[in-house]
């Protein structure tokens, strides 16, 4: 039996706003230890979306609106 919690895995996702539009990662506020490259992540068509370097899930969070410009 693992002692991982039931919810681990939705531990990694980070949620967004509209104001944080486009979504990169890593962020502003990663830590040096864990920068990669850096990628854009499609979270408005695809509401989830997983970095393909570090694994780390984002999310728009619930009822955000894309702005146009």
């Amino acid at each position: 039996m693992s002692s991982v919690p039931e919810n681990a895995h939705n531990q990694d996702i980070v949620e967004v706003g509209a104001d944080d539009l486009p979504v990169y990662c890593p962020g502003p506020k990663a830590p040096l230890w864990s920068q990669h490259p850096r990628i854009y992540i499609e979270v408005v068509k695809n509401k989830v979306a997983r970095c393909q370097y570090c694994g780390t899930r984002y999310a728009l969070r619930e009822g955000e609106k894309a702005h146009s410009h």
